[in-house]
């Protein structure tokens, strides 16, 4: 972008959020150049809600999600704008007929190109401006008096297209980064899994000797490990909670939190006081798991005193510190497929581990001193694989901001790209001449 200059000449906007635009442009509100749809959809095959939008990249996201109520019948070319809680960014051109459903404006175009307006709608500086307008406080929405009015900066008619196709073809140079990083960061995640995986069912050492452990799931083991039943190793406890603990956090991919709920989770999972006294005890050692989401992942080792809520299972070793390698070993993917298998249900969604399937759930413990070898080296594996998954997370953040700078410098008129060519191995789409 240092490489693109301004405009020749500036004039003041008179929209302190917008500042000074091209002399040439004009800056006319929404309503001048776009018609508000609102006449209601008969029956149609193709209907579109706010999940079906992706955030600030106005992407359409198939779903298998079906949608009731009366929307609103749309063409193509038209542009939906979710109205609640514009920070979320979700506004898609429609490129064929259908009816949305929900929260929705939907825009007729007719003096500016849709896809620039379309553009134009999701720059950050717009976003901010139809955000500090909302009304309601929980389900925060754009009124239509405030959409209405919105300023809308306004290239010529032969500049509107040239502006998104610079755009369109800096943002596929962006998108196919960031989905570099994140290819990057998903194989990662998978082959830290994998190492770890197979240093807790087969150890550090290539050369043991190894034995069939007997457990289908465990397969071959280091033939000097122990396979003994969950329940040799840990007893339930039923302890009661004490109110001034604090309740913990269990997330499926992190375990247990040694930080507290927020306010707005206490608010929102404990809304009595006896609630809170039904929350179990846990200890620094325990294991717990919630009996509902166990084999997706909803467990973990706990680090602090503090508390649980009754939809989870406390065990608590018998003796050692075992629970951070047991945890490790329970997220394999063979014993989650375990832990399901002892689940009951009619489907996965309902399906609940109780202690007494738990309990004779069998594994394969290293000795001790072992077992503290392999924890330091997965320390270590999820250091190193931390490490570089915040490289990862700070070069797409540097590549979304690079992104949300590029499309507010274009549609505002901060940068000139009228003279702009693509590189001449890459050829430029051809947009039709839409605007009016």
């Amino acid at each position: 972008m240092s490489q693109l200059k301004p405009y020749p000449a500036y004039k003041d906007s008179g929209v302190g959020w917008l500042g000074e635009v091209p002399e040439h442009w004009d800056v006319r509100p929404l309503k001048w150049l776009v018609e508000q749809v609102t006449d209601k959809a008969g029956t149609s095959d193709f209907q579109v809600g706010l999940e079906n939008i992706e955030g600030w990249t106005g992407r359409f996201i198939e779903t298998s999600s079906e949608f009731s109520g009366d929307g609103i019948a749309f063409q193509s070319k038209d542009l939906l704008f979710g109205k609640l809680r514009p920070y979320l960014a979700k506004a898609w051109l429609a490129d064929r007929c259908g009816e949305a459903v929900g929260d929705f404006f939907v825009l007729r175009p007719y003096g500016v190109s849709p896809v620039f307006l379309h553009k134009y709608i999701l720059s950050p500086l717009v976003i901010d401006d139809l955000d500090a307008s909302t009304i309601g406080a929980k389900m925060p929405r754009v009124g239509w008096e405030t959409m209405s009015t919105l300023p809308v900066a306004l290239p010529a008619p032969p500049e509107q297209p040239q502006i998104v196709r610079f755009l369109d073809h800096e943002f596929a140079r962006i998108d196919a980064l960031i989905e570099e990083q994140q290819r990057l960061i998903e194989l990662l995640q998978e082959k830290r899994q994998a190492v770890i995986s197979h240093a807790v069912t087969k150890g550090l050492d290539p050369t043991v000797p190894m034995k069939d452990s007997g457990v289908e799931w465990l397969g071959e083991v280091p033939a000097h490990w122990a396979i003994v039943r969950i329940g040799a190793v840990y007893s339930e406890a039923v302890e009661k909670g004490l109110a001034e603990l604090p309740v913990l956090r269990v997330s499926i991919h992190y375990g247990v939190s040694d930080k507290e709920l927020t306010e707005e989770e206490s608010d929102r999972k404990i809304t009595r006081i006896e609630d809170r006294e039904k929350y179990k005890r846990v200890r620094p050692g325990d294991l717990v798991y919630n009996m509902m989401r166990a084999w997706q992942g909803g467990f973990g080792a706990v680090l602090v005193d503090g508390l649980v809520s009754p939809a989870y299972v406390v065990a608590r070793p018998k003796s050692g510190d075992v629970s951070r390698y047991v945890e490790r070993l329970l997220r394999t993917n063979c014993a989650v497929e375990e832990m399901r298998k002892n689940s009951y249900g009619i489907t996965d969604f309902r399906l609940r581990l109780y202690w007494d399937q738990f309990k004779n759930i069998r594994i394969a413990l290293p000795p001790e001193e072992e077992r503290q070898n392999i924890m330091e080296r997965i320390d270590t594996i999820i250091g190193e694989s931390e490490a570089l998954r915040d490289e990862a997370d700070q070069l797409i953040g540097i590549l979304q901001e690079r992104r949300s700078a590029l499309i507010s410098a274009a549609v505002t008129g901060k940068i000139d790209v009228r003279g702009w060519l693509p590189p001449a191995s890459v050829s430029s789409p051809v947009l039709e001449e839409e605007a009016v």
